[in-house]
C-alpha cells in the first residue's frame, strides 16, 4: 500500500484525492488548517484519512512528510520549498500544479542524490498547456519542421449560461491568486519584437480573442500571461520569430479591473485604519472624497460616470453603505472578500475551461497553421471543470510516479514524452481532451 499526503483542501483537491482512492493500492491522508474540509473531501472513505495541519509546524509537517511515499502541495506556492526541502530530506517524491520558481529549481540537484522526483507544473495553466504544446511541437520536429511562432490563451470561466455578473468571472480557484496574478509584469516577444509590461500596467495591453464555444463564437479579452520567454528554452522553439501566453476573460474585466488596481485595491500592505468603515468610506478615503462620491471616484479614474466601468464598480458595492468585511488587513484582502461574497458559482452552474494554442510551423516544401483547442465544463453538482482539469493531471502523475512508470529524478515539468503522453492518454479517457487543426499555407 503507497502512502500519499495531500497538502491542502481547497477547490481543486477533490477530484484530485477521489482519483487517487479510487486506485487500489493507495492510502491517502488529506492534511488541512481547517480538518472539516480535509473530511469533506475523504469522505469517510477506508483508504482516507483527514488531519488538521498548519504548515508554520514544520515539525508537525516534517513529521507526515516522512511517513509517506509522497507528498501533493496543493498549498500556495510560497509554501512549496519548504514542502520541497522536506521531501528532499526524508527521500519522498513530491508533485505540485504550480510554477517553478527559483528556490525551487535550486532543489534538482538535491533531489537526484535524494533519487526523487519534484513534478512541477502538472495542472491545467500550468500542465496541460505544456502537454498539449509539447505533443504538436515535437510532432512537427520529427517531420523536420520549425516552429516560427507560437501563441497561447488560457481561461477559467463561468460557461455561458453562468456568466451572470459585470465583471464575467466568478471563482473556482484561489480568489486572492486570481487578483494577485493581476499584478505580474509580463514579458513575450512579437514578430522578433522583445515587448515588457510592467505588472500596473498589464490590464491596459488587452484586445479580442474570437474562440467558438457550443456553436456560439465568443469574443473574450485576452492580455499576457507572465514572462513567456524562458518557455522558448523549454518547449524547444528558440529560433520562434513570437512567443506569447496569454489569458482569458470575458468582456469588460481588463478595463475594470485597471481601475480597481488604479484604486489601490490591490496593494497588499496591511492597513489598520479600516475598522468600522463602510465600503463607501474606504473609497471616498482611499481618493480623497469630501464631496460627491460617485463624481470623484469618476474624475479620480478619469471614466464617465455613466460608463460601463463605474457601473460595474457600484455592482461591487465601491459606493455602498455595506460594511467592509474586515477590521484589519490589506486592500487586496478586502477586494477578495467582497469579490468572493458577490462571484460565487450557483448550484448546478457549470465553470468552462479553455485553451487555445496557436503554431505556425515551416518546412523545406510548405507552411503549416496548427490550431489546438480545448474547451471542457464542469459536471452540474458534481466537480469543476478546474478542480478536474488542474487535479486530475497532478492526480495521473502520482500515480505514475508511484508505479514506476516514470523514473526521471530532480526538479521536473511535464514537457518530455514520458510524462506528457500517459498523461494526456489518460486525460482522454476521463473526457478531458482537445482537438486540433492543420492548414497548410501558402509559402
Amino acid at each position: 500500500m503507497k502512502k500519499i499526503l495531500v497538502l491542502g483542501a481547497g477547490l481543486v483537491a477533490g477530484a484530485h484525492v477521489r482519483y487517487l482512492l479510487d486506485q487500489p493500492d493507495f492510502h491517502v491522508t488529506v492534511a488541512s488548517r481547517t480538518l472539516s474540509k480535509a473530511q469533506d473531501i475523504i469522505r469517510g472513505h477506508p483508504k482516507g484519512e483527514a488531519r488538521q495541519l498548519d504548515v508554520a509546524d514544520e515539525a508537525a509537517l516534517e513529521d507526515l512528510i516522512s511517513q509517506t511515499d509522497l507528498a501533493v502541495s496543493l498549498l500556495p506556492y510560497v509554501h512549496h520549498p519548504l514542502v520541497a526541502r522536506l521531501c528532499v530530506k526524508h527521500r519522498k517524491h513530491m508533485v505540485t500544479t504550480s510554477y517553478v520558481k527559483e528556490p525551487m529549481a535550486q532543489l534538482d540537484e538535491a533531489a537526484k542524490e535524494a533519487g526523487i522526483i519534484l513534478l512541477n507544473e502538472i495542472g491545467v495553466d500550468p500542465g496541460i498547456d505544456h502537454m498539449m504544446a509539447m505533443e504538436v511541437i515535437h510532432h512537427v520536429q520529427k517531420d523536420g519542421g520549425e516552429i516560427t511562432s507560437f501563441s497561447s490563451y488560457a481561461g477559467g470561466l463561468p460557461a455561458p449560461e453562468a456568466n451572470t455578473n459585470p465583471f464575467g468571472y466568478k471563482f473556482s480557484w484561489s480568489p486572492k491568486g486570481v487578483l494577485l496574478a493581476g499584478k505580474n509584469p509580463a514579458r513575450y516577444l512579437k514578430d522578433g519584437q522583445e515587448i515588457n509590461i510592467p505588472g500596473e500596467e498589464l490590464f491596459d495591453h488587452y484586445w479580442t480573442v474570437p474562440i467558438e464555444v457550443e456553436g456560439q463564437v465568443i469574443h473574450f479579452e485576452g492580455y499576457p500571461n507572465r514572462d513567456c520567454l524562458p518557455y522558448m528554452a523549454i518547449y524547444g522553439i528558440t529560433t520562434a520569430k513570437s512567443m506569447f501566453r496569454g489569458t482569458l476573460r470575458y468582456a469588460s474585466w481588463c478595463p475594470t479591473l485597471k481601475k480597481l488596481v488604479d484604486l489601490g485595491l490591490l496593494d497588499e500592505e496591511e492597513r489598520d485604519d479600516i475598522a468600522g468603515l463602510t465600503f463607501a468610506q474606504l473609497t471616498a478615503r482611499l481618493i480623497g472624497s469630501t464631496g460627491d462620491l460617485k463624481q470623484d471616484l469618476a474624475a479620480y479614474l478619469n471614466i464617465e460616470p455613466d460608463s460601463g466601468v463605474m457601473s460595474n464598480l457600484e455592482w461591487l458595492g465601491l459606493l455602498s453603505d455595506d460594511p467592509l468585511p474586515l477590521q484589519k488587513g490589506a486592500p487586496i484582502d478586502i477586494l477578495t472578500a467582497r469579490m468572493l461574497a458577490k462571484m460565487q458559482y450557483e448550484e448546478g452552474e457549470r465553470d468552462m475551461l479553455i485553451l487555445q494554442h496557436e503554431f505556425l510551423a515551416e518546412y523545406s516544401d510548405r507552411k503549416e497553421k496548427i490550431t489546438s483547442t480545448m474547451i471542457d465544463f464542469g459536471i452540474p453538482y458534481g466537480d469543476t471543470s478546474m478542480s478536474r482539469t488542474v487535479g486530475l493531471p497532478a492526480a495521473i502523475g502520482v500515480r505514475l510516479i508511484l508505479q514506476g512508470k516514470i523514473n526521471l529524478t530532480g526538479v521536473h515539468t511535464p514537457v518530455v514524452p514520458e510524462i506528457y503522453e500517459p498523461v494526456l492518454e489518460e486525460l482522454e479517457q476521463l473526457g478531458i481532451h482537445f482537438t486540433e487543426e492543420w492548414e497548410t499555407l501558402k509559402r
